[in-house]
C-alpha cells in the first residue's frame, strides 16, 4: 500500500489549534487523551464533557448566571435522539442564553472581515468595525418595523455582503433567518418562504452569471404577490446604481431603509441555546421541501467546532468557499466570522470562458482555506487547469471539496497540478445537519480517495441491513448518539411525525442519513453515493461514486450519470444504465463504450458495468449542483418528476424520457 499524501510537518503539529486542544484536554479532563484518535473516542464517550470544553476554548460569549457559570447542565433530557411522540429529545446547555450575531460580531477592528468579488474581479472590502456598523444600522431599520424575537426575515440575494449583514442584523434581534439563491424561479421560493410567512424580504435587483444579467424584480414581485405576510421588500441595488422598485408593492431600497438612522449601539438579544436561527430546505426534488429549523446555540457550537479543530482557522486565515445563498455552505462559511477570519466571497460563474477566476482570486487575495466542490475540481482538472505553474497558491494550506465524493484520481490531481503540500480535505454532510459527519484532520494525514476522520462528538458507524456496525464494508452512514446540531424541530410538524420519518424510520433510535459509506483501516470515510440511489444489480449493492470514479477518469466523459432500470419481466433486478456528458465535438461510439466498460470492469467488479451506455447532451442537477440521479430514475420509469423548480436546469430531464434504447 503507498503511503499517504500529505502528512503535517512538525512546525503544522505544533501550532494547529487540535494540538493546543488535546493539551488542556490532558490537563483539564483525560489525562489519556494523546493523540486524536485518542480524542475522538472520548468526545463520543464522555459528550457533555467535550461540549463543554470546545465552548470553553473557543470562547462563547454568553450571559453568566449569578453562580458564574454559563449553563446548568450540559446534556439533558431523553437520551433517544428520536423520542417517540413530540415531548422533547435530547436538550444541550440548559440555562444558556446567547446571541449567535453577537459571537460573530466579537470583533469590531479594523481588519478585513469580508472581501467581494464578482465576475469582474474585487468589489467590495468591509472590516470588523465597518461589518458591525452597518448590521447595527440594519438591526435598528428592522426594529423600528416590528421585528423581533421569532419573526422570520427571507433573503432572496446573491452572495453579497448584505446578505451577511441582513442575516446578522436579523439573528442579533433574536428573528429567524433564511435564505434562498436567486436561481430559483418563484414558485421554487413560494414553496420555501411561503411555508415559513416571513415579514421582510432581502432581495437585489438581479445578479450576473457567464457574463449574463440576470434581472431578478420580476421574479420578486411574483414571489411579493402571493406571500402576503410579506410586509417590507428591500432592494439592493447590485446590476445598476438605483432599482426602479416604483412599481413594487411595500419596498424600499437598501439606502432609503438606512436613512435616518440614529448611532444607538447594537443591542443584541440573548436567548435560549436552542432558540431558532435559521430555516433551512430540503432539495424538494421529491416533493415539498421540508423545512429544518436549526438552533443558535448548536448551529455556533458546532461551526465553531470544525472552523477551529478541524480546518485549523484563525484570526490570520481568509476562508473562502463557492457557494450560493440557498446552500448550508454559505451559512457554514459565514460562521468562521466567529474566529476572526475574512470571510471571501463570489458570486458569478466559477468558470468564465475558459478563464479559472476563483484560482485568480485564491492567488490575488492569499487565500489560505479554499472551499469548492468535488464537481468543480473535476471540471478543472477535465480542463487541464495546472494553478501549481500557472499561479502563486503559497498562502494556501488547506483545500476542502463537498457536494459529491471526491474521486481518487482527483485527490492525485490536486497534489500533482494544484499544490503539493497542500491539506487536502474532503467533507461531508448536509443541510439537515448545517454540519459535517466526516471532515478533516490538520494533524492527521491525508489518504488517496479518503476523507479523513469523523467528525468530534459525532458518534458516527457505518451499519449492515441488520444495523450492525461494520468496517471496511459499504453500508449505510448512521450516527448513534445526540448532537447539538441536530434540528430543533421541522416546521409546521407540531407532533414530530415528518422529523422521525425523515431520519429515524429505518433504524429506530439511530440517525440515518442517507449515505453509502465505509470506515476504512485509517479511521476515514469513503462516501460511494446516496444510499437512495444505490444499484442493486444481481442483488450485490453498488454505490454509484464507484462507477463515476472510473468513467470520470477518460478524457473525452466531462460527467456521467448511473441509475438502475427496474426490467418489467424481472421484478427482483435491474440495470445498471450509464449516461454520459461528453467534451464537445466528441461522439459516443462502440470503441468509446468498450474502453468505458473496460475501465469500470478493471477497477471494480463485473456487477458495476454498465448494461446500456447512452450519451447525452446535458444532465439535470439541483440549485446547489448535485446531479438529480432520482428524478432521471422518475423519468426512466414513467413517473412524475416532484417539485421541477428544485432543479437548476429542470429542462434537462426531458433528454431522458421515452428513450427508445431503453425499451429493449
Amino acid at each position: 500500500m503507498t503511503g499517504p499524501l500529505w502528512t503535517p510537518s512538525p512546525e503544522q503539529l505544533a501550532k494547529a489549534n487540535l494540538t493546543r486542544f488535546i493539551a488542556e484536554v490532558q490537563q483539564r479532563r483525560a489525562p489519556n487523551v494523546n493523540d486524536f484518535d485518542a480524542l475522538y473516542e472520548w468526545s463520543v464517550g464522555q459528550p457533555a464533557q467535550f461540549w463543554a470544553e470546545l465552548w470553553r476554548f473557543c470562547g462563547v460569549l454568553s450571559e453568566r448566571r449569578p453562580d458564574g457559570s454559563a449553563w446548568t447542565s450540559v446534556l439533558s433530557g431523553s437520551t433517544d435522539m428520536a423520542p417517540p411522540s413530540a415531548e422533547r429529545g435530547p436538550r444541550w446547555f440548559d440555562g444558556a442564553r446567547l446571541n449567535f450575531a453577537e459571537n460573530l460580531l466579537r470583533h469590531r477592528d479594523d481588519r478585513l472581515a469580508l472581501i467581494a468579488w464578482n465576475e469582474y474581479g474585487g468589489q467590495r472590502r468591509l472590516t470588523f468595525a465597518e461589518l458591525y456598523d452597518e448590521v447595527r444600522r440594519v438591526a435598528a431599520a428592522l426594529r423600528g418595523h416590528g421585528v423581533g424575537v421569532g419573526d422570520r426575515v427571507a433573503g432572496f440575494m446573491p452572495n453579497i455582503p448584505e446578505a451577511i449583514i441582513a442575516m446578522l442584523a436579523t439573528a442579533s434581534l433574536g428573528a429567524i433567518w433564511s435564505s434562498c439563491s436567486p436561481d430559483f424561479g418563484v414558485q421554487g421560493v413560494i414553496d420555501r418562504f411561503g411555508q415559513i410567512t416571513p415579514r421582510v424580504l432581502f432581495c437585489a435587483d438581479g445578479y450576473r452569471y457567464a457574463g449574463k444579467e440576470i434581472d431578478c424584480l420580476p421574479t420578486v414581485r411574483g414571489i411579493v404577490d402571493r406571500i402576503a405576510s410579506i410586509e417590507r421588500v428591500v432592494v439592493v441595488p447590485y446590476l445598476r446604481a438605483s432599482s426602479a422598485i416604483d412599481s413594487m408593492p411595500r419596498a424600499v431600497t437598501y439606502q432609503t431603509l438606512l436613512e435616518k438612522i440614529d448611532a444607538t449601539p447594537l443591542d443584541f438579544v440573548r436567548l435560549p441555546f436552542d432558540h431558532p436561527l435559521y430555516v433551512m430546505y430540503s432539495s424538494g426534488t421529491t416533493g415539498l421541501p421540508k423545512c429544518m429549523v436549526h438552533g443558535a446555540g448548536g448551529t455556533l457550537l458546532q461551526h465553531q467546532k470544525e472552523h477551529v479543530l478541524h480546518c485549523d482557522i484563525t484570526r490570520d486565515d481568509r476562508v473562502f468557499y463557492y457557494t450560493t445563498c440557498g446552500w448550508m455552505m454559505w451559512n457554514w462559511l459565514v460562521s468562521s466570522l466567529a474566529v476572526g477570519a475574512t470571510c471571501v466571497l463570489y458570486d458569478g460563474a466559477p468558470f468564465l470562458r475558459r478563464r479559472p477566476i476563483l484560482w485568480d482570486m485564491a492567488e490575488a487575495e492569499r487565500i489560505t482555506t479554499f472551499g469548492t466542490s468535488a464537481k468543480w475540481l473535476a471540471l478543472a482538472e477535465k480542463e487541464g487547469h495546472s494553478p501549481r505553474t500557472s499561479h502563486n497558491l503559497s498562502a494556501m494550506t488547506s483545500i476542502l471539496s463537498t457536494g459529491s465524493p471526491l474521486a481518487s484520481h482527483t485527490f492525485d490531481y490536486v497534489y500533482k497540478q494544484v499544490k503539493a503540500d497542500v491539506r487536502l480535505s474532503s467533507i461531508s454532510g448536509g443541510t439537515d445537519i448545517i454540519s459535517c459527519f466526516a471532515l478533516g484532520n490538520p494533524i492527521g494525514p491525508v489518504w488517496r480517495g479518503e476523507i479523513q476522520t469523523r467528525g468530534l462528538g459525532m458518534r458516527v458507524e457505518i451499519f449492515d441491513e441488520s444495523g450492525t456496525p461494520v468496517v471496511e464494508r459499504a453500508g449505510e452512514l448512521v450516527c448513534t448518539a445526540p448532537f447539538p446540531s441536530m434540528p430543533i424541530y421541522f416546521w409546521n410538524d407540531p407532533t414530530g411525525e415528518k422529523y422521525r420519518a425523515a431520519y429515524f424510520d429505518v433504524f429506530p433510535g439511530v440517525w440515518r442519513h442517507g449515505d453509502w459509506a465505509e470506515l476504512t483501516s485509517h479511521r476515514g470515510i469513503v462516501i460511494y453515493g446516496r444510499s437512495d440511489a444505490t444499484l442493486n444489480p444481481g442483488g450485490v449493492r453498488i454505490g454509484t461514486a464507484e462507477i463515476y470514479r472510473q468513467v470520470e477518469q477518460l478524457p473525452e466523459v466531462i460527467e456521467s450519470l448511473v441509475i438502475g432500470q427496474q426490467m418489467p419481466d424481472e421484478e427482483e433486478d435491474v440495470r445498471i444504465v450509464l449516461f454520459v456528458r461528453l467534451v464537445e465535438g466528441v461522439t459516443l461510439t462502440e470503441e468509446l463504450k468498450d474502453r468505458i466498460r473496460t475501465q469500470i470492469r478493471a477497477n471494480t467488479s463485473p456487477h458495476h458495468v454498465p448494461k446500456k451506455i447512452l450519451q447525452v447532451a446535458d444532465i439535470p442537477r439541483t440549485i446547489s449542483g448535485k446531479i438529480t440521479e432520482l428524478a432521471v430514475r422518475d423519468i426512466i420509469h414513467g413517473r412524475p418528476v416532484k417539485n421541477r423548480d428544485a432543479l437548476a436546469n429542470p429542462q434537462a430531464l426531458e433528454l431522458f424520457r421515452n428513450l427508445p434504447e431503453l425499451e429493449t
